[in-house]
């Protein structure tokens, strides 16, 4: 009696454990579907899909290898520092259950038990957009060369004011597309065709949308590695009727001639917001004024950027920008008090993957808050991601192999009549970033190279 007892209790582990394995139905389409089919799926940026059982069981090894690496999906932003809304981040427990699916061969199971495939709208990752925008013409780009930056406007024909809560980019070359900038001028302000070399848009980095009051405004940005996203409830962006949108493009060429002819699609919200969105940044102007210049080899060349805020603000967003040789990014609040609120770290830079990064709720930063910043450049042979072998010295710069630094809070005012303080506290930020550049030689040298490029 007691062999059949024992007989008895194995065949029900068998039993059971049989009954928990793991499948692609069950287990493993859900953790697919919620973070990975957003980009792999056809037409989007990732070089594959995973949509079908065929498609993940095709790449289960390399799935199983990225996701325990937390290489995908990608998300930078170091778990607990900063909470954000939508992490892109695995459990250790999908993470282990994917590698247990691959493991036993990756069994179907039972095709009835599939989760519904998500619904995209085609084409967009936000849906049907309220306004879509074409560049009139494609432009053309050589196969290599040093970066180019390019600006592109495009009439609105806006009859009325409008506030925006997103704009999707959607560019025809994804590969050679690395960031672009968005703004907003007035009508007819900026060359609407070609410029002075024939071609479509003109030359240089601008300024419109980056430095305050020059007839426009920013309207965000999109890089490599970035998904849309809506701002959040109550959030938007002016822009104003008749204006003109400026497409400030930064193209990395890739060893094949591409021709690039972008679409972008705004999203307008109801109504205009009751506060102004602003945009604090440290080091100001992505770094201009930080006097970088990293000698070759150096492994751990340090910026620090900080502000002091001027007004109560409540924060709703956050994100940083590097280049190649970044490595390490940290920004803290210190509070009046001397409470520490970590504001975002991205312990391993990569410059392939930008995005902006939403709190789970605003982040309530009162007068007198000091915002500090940290940036750590690895300009050695050790970092694989140097583009320069052996290493060469880096200096502040537009093309992709020079470098750049700064972390950027979208704030609003708690009080609005503070918003003309935090207005001109900004402004006179960017300006001081401009004036310490002209004085350490950054600027002299930056105007020098961009009027040899052009």
């Amino acid at each position: 009696m007691r062999y059949k007892l024992a007989g008895l209790f194995i065949t029900s582990a068998c039993l059971l454990s049989a009954a928990d394995k793991v499948t692609f139905s069950e287990n493993i389409a859900p953790i697919v579907y919620e973070n990975c089919v957003t980009c792999h799926r056809p037409g989007e940026a990732a070089p594959f899909a995973l949509i079908s059982y065929d498609d993940v069981k095709k790449r289960g090894s390399l799935i199983a290898s990225v996701t325990k690496s937390r290489y995908m999906p990608p998300w930078h932003a170091a778990h607990g520092y900063g909470e954000f809304a939508a992490e892109r981040r695995l459990s250790d427990e999908q993470i282990a259950m994917i590698g247990a699916w691959v493991k036993d061969g990756m069994p179907q199971g039972d095709p009835a038990k599939m989760p519904k495939v998500p619904q995209f709208t085609e084409g967009w990752h936000l849906g049907k957009p309220d306004l879509i925008l074409q560049m009139p013409a494609g432009f053309d780009l050589p196969a290599s060369g040093p970066d180019v930056y390019r600006n592109f406007v495009i009439p609105t024909g806006l009859t009325e004011d409008k506030w925006v809560r997103a704009v999707e980019f959607r560019p025809s070359a994804r590969k050679v597309v690395h960031h672009v900038l968005y703004a907003w001028v007035s009508g007819g302000s900026l060359p609407r065709q070609n410029g002075a070399d024939g071609k479509p848009g003109f030359g240089g980095m601008g300024t419109v949308g980056v430095v305050p009051g020059q007839g426009g405004g920013s309207l965000g940005g999109w890089a490599v590695g970035n998904t849309p996203v809506f701002l959040p409830d109550g959030l938007a962006l002016p822009l104003p009727k008749g204006a003109d949108f400026v497409l400030q493009m930064h193209f990395h060429l890739t060893g094949k001639a591409e021709t690039e002819q972008s679409t972008v699609g705004i999203y307008f919200a109801d109504k205009p917001p009751e506060k102004q969105l602003f945009a604090a940044q440290a080091p100001a102007l992505f770094g201009f004024g930080a006097g970088l210049d990293i000698p070759a080899g150096k492994k751990d060349y340090t910026i620090e950027g900080a502000l002091t805020l001027p007004a109560d603000v409540m924060a709703y967003s956050v994100g940083a920008h590097a280049h190649y040789v970044g490595k390490d990014i940290k920004a803290t609040a210190t509070l009046p008090d001397g409470t520490v609120k970590p504001i975002l770290w991205i312990p391993d830079w990569d410059f392939a993957w930008q995005d902006r990064y939403n709190y789970k709720d605003p982040v309530f930063l009162p007068k007198g808050t000091r915002m500090d910043v940290r940036i750590v450049y690895d300009n050695s042979a050790d970092n694989p991601r140097n583009p320069s072998n052996p290493p060469k010295r880096v200096l502040w710069g537009e093309q992709s192999t020079d470098e750049m630094g700064s972390v950027t809070m979208q704030v609003v005012a708690v009080h609005k009549e503070d918003e003309p303080v935090l207005q001109k506290f900004f402004t006179e930020r960017t300006q001081e970033a401009i004036q310490a550049g002209i004085q350490n030689g950054t600027a002299k040298r930056f105007m020098q190279q961009h009027q040899a490029e052009r």
